[in-house]
């Protein structure tokens, strides 16, 4: 079992750490805003006053945060995970960050002795509750096998994808599916709901033939009963549309469909939306339908 400072205790973070802590691992967490770390010291891990503190003499770090700024506020400078982990710890940076702000990290990182691995997961907060997630991973493969009991604490499908940088790559591309997924799904709903039919009846169907997915089946009661609560926010996934639509261009790789989701995503953020699941595209359908659905 390892020490692991956990870096990040939000929507996802919180129920991750939580696990590896029931695992048996002893966990020290922190939060830039206090008050988050209740979860985990009810289920036997401790909380930090400082990333100092949580990293000291930590086996492995875990970075959970909304995007590459906050990732490269929390390894570098004087209170970073840089100048406070000590040789041979593994950062194992979990937040959908750019491809080469990964590649920049496990490089920086390795002057100061410090492995590093960019590992995603895809999942939701359910997944993270359950942990299940999949978790897509990026570095060394030597780093991924060491890191391999901590993973399976949090995940099921946990998949070696390449060098440093991969696994940000493949998050990419799922985020891209994700998005797509969503907005198909919500203009079928809208279409349904239109045209007359039973939506419960009609989605159960659907999901048990070549159109059911992961996505359909965790935001289901999301579209029957228009609840947005968010499992993964609007603003986070437009954070995410702009990665993949940014890495897509740099490789050439032309991106028509998603770039109309990424749109769409950017359409819902803009309406003040950033804050509900991303389920909430339906909103967008909707509004574009001049479609209210019957409360």
């Amino acid at each position: 079992m390892s020490t692991i400072a956990f870096l990040g205790l939000g929507i996802m973070g919180s129920p991750m750490a939580v696990n590896l802590a029931q695992a048996g691992h002893t966990v020290r967490g922190w939060n830039r805003s206090p008050g988050k770390a209740g979860a985990l010291v009810a289920a036997g891990g401790t909380e930090a006053a400082s990333v100092a503190e949580a990293v000291a003499d930590a086996d492995v770090v875990i970075t959970m945060v909304p995007a590459s700024p906050q990732v490269e506020a929390l390894a570098y400078g004087p209170d970073g995970i840089l100048a406070h982990a000590r040789s041979g710890a593994l950062l194992i940076d979990m937040s959908s960050i750019t491809p080469q702000t990964s590649i920049d990290l496990a490089r920086k990182a390795a002057e100061q002795g410090i492995r590093v691995l960019d590992a995603p997961v895809s999942g939701g907060e359910a997944g993270a509750v359950e942990g299940v997630l999949s978790i897509m991973v990026g570095g060394e493969r030597a780093d991924f096998d060491a890191a391999r009991p901590v993973l399976e604490a949090v995940g099921t499908t946990l998949v070696h994808c390449g060098p440093h940088g991969a696994g940000q790559t493949v998050k990419a591309a799922n985020q891209l599916i994700v998005a797509v997924n969503l907005q198909a799904c919500a203009e079928a709903v809208v279409f349904l709901e239109k045209s007359g039919v039973d939506l419960a009846a009609a989605l159960d169907v659907l999901n048990g033939g070549l159109a059911g997915s992961t996505v359909l089946t965790r935001k289901k009661d999301n579209f029957l009963r228009r609840e947005f609560a968010p499992g993964f926010k609007l603003e986070l996934h437009h954070k995410d549309m702009g990665i993949v639509t940014d890495a897509a261009r740099t490789v050439g790789a032309p991106l028509p469909v998603g770039a109309a989701a990424a749109q769409l995503v950017a359409s819902a953020v803009a309406r003040g939306d950033g804050g509900l699941d991303h389920s909430a595209l339906l909103r967008g359908v909707e509004l574009l339908s001049g479609y209210r659905h019957a409360e």
